[in-house]
């Protein structure tokens, strides 16, 4: 299980950003982090031509099938999604790993539980402005 943002483990921080000049703030080879909309496609799209590794936050099954097929990394759900997600990404070979928005460490245990890909703690996510 991956695990990203807990206090005993390192690992790689994503940077949330709001517009594509925000990329250029990001430390090099680093993961951005994009809310699913239709206006952040172009930020998906610049990440996708520029081979940028992407987190994409889904809040549903629909955007959790288009964050796939716009080829994210890494695709972050809510817990009440972490299920179907799960199943959804195994079911269609997802290249993206799925990680469940986690706010405390007695979550892993459940999330371990279900297979899903790993956990995010909101500390991992770095918001970065233009």
């Amino acid at each position: 299980m991956l695990i990203f943002g807990h206090r005993f483990i390192p690992s790689e921080s994503f940077y949330h950003v709001l517009d594509i000049e925000s990329i250029s703030n990001t430390p090099p080879s680093s993961v951005i982090h994009v809310e699913f909309s239709e206006e952040n496609l172009d930020i998906i799209t610049h990440a996708k031509i520029n081979q940028i590794a992407t987190s994409i936050y889904a809040e549903d099954i629909t955007q959790i099938i288009y964050a796939s097929s716009l080829e994210a990394s890494f695709i972050v759900v809510d817990k009440e999604l972490a299920n179907s997600a799960h199943k959804i990404a195994n079911e269609y070979l997802f290249d993206a790993k799925i990680l469940v928005l986690v706010e405390d460490e007695t979550e892993i245990e459940e999330l371990a539980l279900l297979g899903v890909d790993g956990v995010i703690f909101s500390n991992a996510i770095i918001k970065i402005n233009s």
